[in-house]
């Protein structure tokens, strides 16, 4: 099933321009889409793949298989591939020293240093090859179904390619899932082994709420950054990749958090709870079932403009009963324009019985004369 709003203007283009070759920027809160472009293209991440390194430490401790004074040993690997003589970014840890998970967190996070993304991975999954499949897993799980990991540390792989798409959903997820985790990408800085090390963020160094999460840069992917700020109870989340200087990549993360803050306001289409259209239902002792959203129901448009929205209601059906209240039973797609600016999901506002055997008879009916099941719906409902 599909509804459609149309607010008072119809929708525009947008109007917003950056270099960047890939760009996305998110509201955190209603997962709308402000911006994008070229957001489904495959590239390489560099260290912005560390986030889901991070992701998936953050899992195992909130599962309790881990904890903060867990301890790994930097590996002669680890430490040649990713320690201070390697060339890329290391917390600089020595050769078979044990470090608390805590400190390695930080060496991955604020550092960057590959040496912690290394004997992380070997200390989780036994080996790089295995953690990677533990990051894909993982991905899968969160809804990531482009993004490929092949190691924990970002370096160049044909095939190890993300979106930044999901890039922006990864940071939201990390953010929504993990608050107290989160906070270690806002550090500004971190020491170890008598070295004192800037969070290479450069977000966090400007006046605009910024709070994380993690830059990457190398030959494949040019300059990529993963960025959220706060304002006023606001949350956005900015990815940006292909820049071609760290100047760059500053610049337009900003340009396009500026933006976001300045340029939209939310809407809202539906309060929590609210009836938002309804489903057909088999077999049950009702035909039709009113679908709620637990949250509001808000979109952010361009402030001032009225711009045009349309919403699909998404489901395999008709629904077949007995379904419970509260069941996840469908979905709502939010458009601005062309954009995808929001899903969430649709929930029963009621219990469904099973009908009598004379309702289930004329259902049966049906199906066999019009195949009135199994099919995904689509209608409209204009609402101004």
């Amino acid at each position: 099933m599909a509804c459609s709003w149309a607010l008072p203007h119809e929708a525009r283009a947008q109007t917003f321009q950056t270099s960047a070759p890939t760009a996305i920027l998110m509201d955190a809160d209603s997962h709308a889409v402000l911006f994008e472009k070229s957001a489904d293209d495959l590239m390489a991440p560099a260290s912005m793949a560390k986030t889901m390194t991070a992701e998936v430490v953050f899992n195992e401790i909130t599962s309790g298989r881990l904890s903060f004074d867990s301890t790994f040993t930097i590996s002669e690997n680890a430490w040649r591939k990713g320690g201070g003589g390697s060339g890329g970014s290391s917390m600089f840890a020595q050769v078979n020293s044990t470090i608390r998970l805590e400190d390695l967190l930080r060496g991955l996070i604020v550092q960057s240093g590959n040496d912690a993304a290394i004997a992380i991975a070997e200390g989780v999954g036994g080996t790089e090859e295995n953690f990677a499949r533990l990051m894909n897993e993982r991905a899968r799980q969160i809804g990531l179904t482009k993004s490929t990991f092949r190691n924990s540390t970002g370096y160049g792989h044909p095939e190890q390619k993300v979106t930044v798409r999901e890039l922006a959903k990864l940071a939201i997820h990390i953010i929504e899932t993990y608050p107290d985790l989160y906070k270690i990408f806002g550090e500004r800085e971190f020491t170890w082994n008598k070295i004192r090390q800037q969070n290479r963020n450069p977000l966090l160094a400007m006046d605009i709420g910024a709070d994380g999460l993690k830059t990457g840069n190398i030959d494949e992917s040019g300059y990529g950054l993963i960025g959220s700020a706060v304002q006023n109870g606001q949350r956005l989340v900015v990815v940006v990749n292909g820049l071609k200087t760290a100047k760059d990549r500053a610049n337009e993360s900003r340009k396009l958090l500026d933006w976001g803050f300045r340029a939209f306001e939310s809407e809202q289409l539906f309060a929590a709870g609210q009836v938002v259209g309804e489903a057909q239902v088999f077999g049950g002792s009702k035909r039709s079932l009113p679908l709620v959203s637990r949250k509001p129901v808000r979109v952010l448009v361009p402030r001032g403009d009225g711009e045009r929205v349309t919403a699909r209601i998404i489901y395999t059906g008709p629904l077949k009963a007995p379904i419970q209240k509260g069941a996840e039973v469908a979905r709502l797609q939010v458009n601005r324009g062309e954009m995808q600016a929001l899903e969430m999901p649709l929930y029963a506002s009621e219990d469904i019985q099973e009908g009598t055997l004379s309702q289930r008879a004329l259902d049966g009916l049906l199906e066999f004369s019009t195949g009135w099941v199994r099919r995904a719906f689509t209608s409209v409902i204009e609402r101004i």
